[in-house]
């Protein structure tokens, strides 16, 4: 997984009913564009995220 500033992650509700979550990677901690990542998420929240399977890139 690379992403850049800017790029969204999505990461997908891992349970039934579980909303996906929907952030901006606002930095990229990792080398080469990789994990860990600083998202602010739409729900206000900003946070380090080491993204799993169940997490997706979509670039800008």
């Amino acid at each position: 997984m690379k992403a850049t500033a800017g790029d969204r992650l999505l990461v997908h509700g891992n349970i039934v009913g579980e909303r996906d979550r929907i952030g901006v990677i606002v930095e990229v901690q990792g080398p080469d564009g990789g994990p860990p990542y600083m998202a602010r998420f739409d729900d206000g929240h900003t946070g380090l995220v080491f993204p799993g399977p169940d997490a997706v890139v979509v670039r800008k």
